[in-house]
């Protein structure tokens, strides 16, 4: 099979601005629910732009279920990114992205769960190396307390990770809708929801510096990149997606030990590479040999 050239190197250069997230988030000045809000807002405005100028809107399969879907998905959307943000508050990027990606492995075992998919013993690997990794990522010691883990962060991205793999199940049933109009549909509701819990007093004390953060988060890593990863993940045989799925969690640990000089404990560098080995025994393993010209399993950060 010949692989897409073009649709590699888009998908790469979407992977790995991902990665970047966590390093412009706390630069925005916002807290979790106020940056998503904002991230919505924007994104709804590129989102829709790319979706009815380019014609998109025109040949749109306006489907009953799928839309229902998408809105249900939307609530998980919010969620995920707003636990994902905390966790960058709370913890190093490179422990919140290790933890934040046991999403596949959620998403493998609710998928056995729902479909009655039998577990072979490799996969089962993967699920007990990354659980034991994630262990050992959350620092839990002989002074573990119940206190200590609530307050550390570690919480906010498990509950992140959980988020994303409910998003990716749910996202599995729709069908007929496109990626652009699911992913509209999504951070229009986002916004909209958290109208009520945005504290917009936070917005007045913003210099041009945050607003150039935010407009990044907003345009670049939800508007631009989710436009150029939905527009070339049809073209890639989804292992090779697999792998360079990869790249987001590889970039923001080399980011993060280079930029903020985070050093992992020798605990957490086995937690890192057991969580990770496991993610890719799942991913490699059990990923179909072909991706839907709808696909829209993957909603990255």
């Amino acid at each position: 099979m010949t692989v897409n050239k073009k649709a590699t190197i888009s998908i790469i250069i979407a992977m790995a601005t991902f990665g970047t997230v966590g390093f412009v988030a706390p630069k925005t000045g916002l807290k979790a629910i106020d940056l998503v809000f904002i991230r919505c807002v924007f994104a709804t405005i590129f989102l829709f732009s790319v979706w009815y100028f380019s014609g998109l809107a025109k040949k749109e399969i306006f489907n009953k279920k799928d839309i229902t879907l998408s809105l249900f998905s939307g609530i998980l959307l919010v969620m995920n990114w707003v636990f994902l943000f905390k966790s960058f508050e709370n913890l190093s990027v490179t422990i919140s992205v290790s933890i934040y990606y046991l999403a596949p492995v959620i998403l493998f075992l609710l998928g056995s769960l729902i479909y009655k998919e039998k577990i072979t013993v490799i996969p089962l690997l993967g699920v007990l190396s990354s659980f034991i990794g994630s262990i050992l990522l959350s620092g839990i010691n002989s002074d573990f307390t119940l206190d200590k883990f609530l307050s550390s962060g570690v919480i906010w991205a498990f509950l992140a990770a959980i988020f994303y793999g409910l998003l990716m199940i749910v996202n599995k049933g729709i069908t007929k809708t496109s990626s652009y109009f699911t992913t509209l549909l999504q951070t229009t509701l986002g916004f909209l929801l958290l109208i009520p819990f945005v504290k917009f007093d936070s917005f007045q004390n913003l210099h041009l510096e945050n607003w150039s953060f935010i407009l990044i988060i907003g345009f670049v890593h939800t508007g631009v990149i989710y436009a150029l990863f939905f527009g070339n993940i049809r073209f890639l045989p989804s292992n090779m997606i697999a792998v360079l799925t990869f790249l987001d969690p590889a970039v923001a640990i080399v980011l993060d030990t280079v930029i903020t000089g985070f050093k992992p404990t020798p605990t957490q560098i086995i937690g890192i590479f057991m969580t990770f080995l496991g993610i890719a025994l799942i991913l490699l393993l059990n990923s179909p040999k072909k991706v839907s010209q709808n696909s829209n399993e993957k909603i990255a950060n």
